[in-house]
């Protein structure tokens, strides 16, 4: 394994983090909170969409 970048995914998300770390306490909790739910549907191939 290699701690090279892997590809604009990363870049997308450090991106994403870099702004909610700018905004104000109790918005950086929500926004972090939607970030959870959006990677676990990612992860557990849920798009959101139900069945």
């Amino acid at each position: 394994m290699t701690d090279e970048p892997h590809g604009d995914d990363e870049d997308g998300l450090v991106d994403r983090l870099e702004v909610i770390e700018g905004q104000p306490l109790d918005a950086r909790a929500d926004a972090y909170a939607q970030l959870h739910e959006q990677l676990r549907r990612t992860l557990e191939g849920d798009d959101g969409h139900g069945r």
